[in-house]
């Protein structure tokens, strides 16, 4: 049963990546304008070095999460697409494995935009990596978070036929925990306050694992509607 599960998210995840390396959507306009969100952010902020650096543990999250709101948005597309969420229907494909596999894949995505966009801000803001370790950490646990969450939120609002509307609206203030969270582990990692980055990765994990439970419950109900 296990096996089977597992095998079935791994289908899942491995189309959505296959999709995505052909089309090279990510790559090709997600992370430019991940990098482009950043650059904007400089030039409102005057430049001013001291103050990016202040700044950029809140950038680079806001920055995380518009793209996430884009690579969940291609995540739903893919299976509207030509009914390829009804014949996954029809294959007798666990609901919950169909969930763990999309939400591994927008997962894979967003870990990919964090490394990019973590370049991003050393480079054009002169941010300083501190602890790598708690950047790894709370990158990870974040982009389960934010992975799981859209997923969910994604068949909720394809469901209700309004995603490209819809969707940021229902997302963003349920991710507010995450932005908090991983933006106080990240003024740690990048030396910008005196805070316990560490603690703020329980608020994470919470969240990461509720979000992954409710959404392996709850994406069934979702799809079917």
């Amino acid at each position: 049963m296990v096996s089977r599960f597992l095998a079935d998210a791994r289908l899942v995840a491995g189309k959505d990546l296959r999709i995505e390396a052909r089309s090279r959507v990510v790559l090709n306009q997600v992370a430019p304008f991940a990098l482009l969100v950043l650059v904007l952010f400089g030039f409102a902020l005057d430049a001013d070095q001291r103050t990016l650096r202040a700044f950029a543990p809140g950038l680079f999250w806001v920055a995380v999460l518009l793209c996430a709101l884009l690579a969940v948005q291609r995540s739903v597309s893919v299976e509207q697409a030509d009914g390829a969420l009804t014949g996954l229907r029809l294959s007798g494909m666990s609901p919950a494995a169909l969930f763990v596999g999309k939400a591994a894949a927008v997962f894979v995505q967003l870990v990919v935009l964090e490394v990019l966009l973590t370049a991003g801000i050393v480079v054009l803001y002169g941010s300083e990596v501190e602890q790598p370790l708690l950047v790894v950490a709370t990158g990870l646990l974040a982009a389960v978070a934010v992975a799981c969450t859209g997923t969910l939120y994604g068949a909720l609002a394809s469901g209700l036929g309004v995603r490209e509307t819809l969707l940021p609206i229902l997302l963003l203030p349920v991710l507010a925990p995450v932005l908090i969270g991983a933006t106080r582990a990240f003024d740690d990692a990048l030396g910008n306050a005196a805070v316990d980055g560490w603690a703020w990765l329980g608020l994470l994990a919470v969240f990461a694992v509720v979000a992954s439970g409710l959404g392996a419950l709850a994406h069934g109900a979702l799809v079917e509607e």
